[in-house]
């Protein structure tokens, strides 16, 4: 909303006076000493700004590649491919509307995806149960640009400087030292960053590709848990002392616990979301739109070319690419990665806006063709989401995707049969899959007993368990033996207690600890004799897809990202004021 915002305050701005062309060329400089570098706002906006949004869409990009969906080299060659495929058949029909003619030096503004008005297109006409839609969309359209950054490079730079893309290439070799180092503060790679995009800009190379490699070099691994542990011990000696030192140390400790990646990707998607690529748009969506201007344009084998390339070459390229690949490789296969859904994303991809219209100004001198060109971008874009819109709704209609696995809770919650904690006719319910290890132990069982501490009556806890290791399964058969008993809470308070996984002899001293009969309940472990309810759970876990990590499902519905206590307390609360809302007579 915001992007389209902005490109309509463009059209407007540049149709009403003449302070919009203006505006954009006004000069800004940095200077230093006897070294400057001065730019319009319009190449500060295109070469600077641009480059930390493509920094952060490269971001994701690597976080997907080594830790997401995209990690397994069989579900990343799909978008890899569609990607060539997206690019290779829109200059094709490109070339021929316009091969021979002045505007055949823009095929390659109909080669790129804008990938924030796809991604945010996406979010607001694609199904909302396919979440690996917006992993592929995101992941082909940054090898697009990345591949239409490199034609910007190979066939719109007209004088390199091999200087400075050594120098370059220099930056790039010490990002990846300090990264392969996992040095964690910002500074040094900020410090090396901008020296990096420096070079590439004064390489002749467009310099918003240095985002693109510079994201794909930051350090992105598994969060560790001794390094939140070491974090969460600094900030409990703070809350002790809270002295100006210690407020530095756990500052420090808790930055040191979450990947650079993260970190960045974090702090930055807000400002590049809200600021840079509306200002993107503001600065060169503005489009004199004449009565004779738009006549010239509709009648342009140019602007048409742009249109068919953008609208049919990427829906075409795309979506034949992503089927030919599915039949010879099925492990491609993903669910709610179907054609219906892939030709959808292909036709979003026709939006061509951020690089088209970089491309424009660097492949064509006369203004006149300039703005047609522009004009079948517009054009292009709108056509494009119309296309994806009509292609998502007749998908949905004819071959409806179902509800992916684990999105809701497995099997509804049974108060003869599961572990309740709390009033059996409590308004909210916690589910939670899990194994007594370390990560349920000291993290999620502290969730679940804030929760219940804060909502008290309203909230009731299942525990129901998700036990693959040896050792977990054991744990699991002294829970049910506990249970059996009819003191499974109790079982589970007191090894949740204690420090460090309990093995068999300390699982023996617990059961005494909380007043188990001893005998019965070794007798029972050993014999496994309650196996079969933990592999009904580990079974429901299994058909869910369930990751080997706590899972938490609140009133049904499986609760993804960060899980603390506040986020639940918040997301239960709203549902008791849904409830509430929707009574009768309320």
């Amino acid at each position: 909303v915001v992007l389209a915002a902005a490109t309509a305050v463009a059209l407007v701005w540049a149709n009403v006076g003449g302070s919009y062309d203006a505006f954009w060329s006004t000069e800004l400089g940095v200077h230093l000493g006897g070294w400057g570098l001065s730019l319009s706002l319009a190449t500060w906006v295109n070469d600077g700004l641009m480059a930390l949004f493509f920094f952060v869409v490269g971001l994701d990009v690597r976080r997907e590649f080594t830790l997401g969906e995209l990690r397994d080299s069989s579900r990343a060659l799909l978008p890899v491919l569609a990607a060539v495929g997206g690019l290779v058949l829109p200059a094709v029909i490109f070339l021929a509307f316009n091969h021979g003619s002045p505007a055949g030096a823009a095929w390659g503004a109909v080669i790129s995806t804008d990938t924030a008005f796809a991604l945010g297109m996406l979010a607001l006409v694609g199904p909302a149960n396919a979440p690996r839609l917006r992993v592929f969309l995101l992941a082909l359209a940054v090898v697009d640009d990345i591949g239409a950054l490199t034609v910007i490079a190979v066939f719109y730079t007209h004088d390199l400087d091999f200087l400075a893309l050594a120098a370059a290439a220099v930056g790039l070799g010490l990002i990846w030292l300090l990264q392969h180092l996992r040095l964690w503060r910002v500074t040094p790679y900020l410090l090396v960053g901008v020296a990096t995009w420096l070079a590439v800009y004064f390489s002749g190379v467009h310099a918003t590709l240095a985002g693109v490699l510079i994201a794909l070099l930051m350090p992105v691994f598994p969060t560790r848990l001794q390094d939140v542990d070491a974090a969460s011990h600094i900030v409990h000696l703070f809350r002790q002392a809270p002295v100006a030192r210690a407020a530095r140390l756990a500052r420090r400790s808790i930055d040191r616990s979450v990947p650079m990646n993260q970190r960045l990707s974090d702090l930055l998607a807000p400002y590049v979301n809200y600021g840079v690529v509306p200002v993107f748009a503001l600065s060169n969506a503005g489009v004199k739109l004449s009565g004779e201007m738009l006549s010239a344009a509709l009648t342009s084998a140019l602007t048409w070319g742009i249109v068919a390339g953008l609208v049919l070459g990427k829906l075409v390229g795309i979506a034949g690419t992503t089927g030919i690949v599915q039949r010879l490789v099925p492990a491609s296969r993903t669910a709610g990665l179907d054609l219906p859904r892939l030709a959808g994303v292909g036709a979003l991809s026709g939006m061509g806006f951020t690089i088209s219209l970089l491309v424009i100004d660097l492949a064509l001198t006369d203004p006149r063709l300039q703005d047609e060109a522009r004009v079948g971008v517009l054009l292009a874009s709108a056509l494009a989401l119309l296309v994806a819109w009509a292609i998502f709704a007749l998908g949905d209609r004819l071959r409806p995707l179902p509800i992916p696995a684990g999105t809701v809770l497995p099997r509804p919650v049974d108060v003869a049969r599961d572990h309740v904690r709390g009033p059996a006719d409590a308004p909210t319910t916690v589910v939670v899959y899990a194994a007594l290890d370390a990560a349920y132990r000291t993290r999620t069982a502290e969730v679940l007993r804030e929760t219940r501490e804060r909502l008290g009556s309203q909230v009731r806890v299942v525990f129901r368990h998700h036990a693959t290791a040896d050792a977990d399964v054991v744990t699991a058969l002294a829970l049910e033996a506990a249970g059996a008993q009819g003191r499974f809470w109790q079982m589970h308070d007191a090894v949740v207690a204690r420090a460090g996984r309990p093995d068999a002899h300390a699982l023996r001293g617990v059961a005494a600890e909380v007043g188990l009969d001893v005998d019965r309940f070794v007798r029972d472990v050993r014999t496994a004799a309650h196996l079969g309810r933990v592999e009904d759970d580990n079974l429901d876990a299994d058909a869910a897809q369930l990751p080997p990590r706590p899972v938490v499902f609140l009133d049904g519905r499986r609760l993804r990202g960060p899980v603390n206590s506040y986020r639940v307390v918040t997301e239960l609360r709203w549902d008791l004021e849904q409830r509430a809302g929707a009574a009768p007579g309320a």
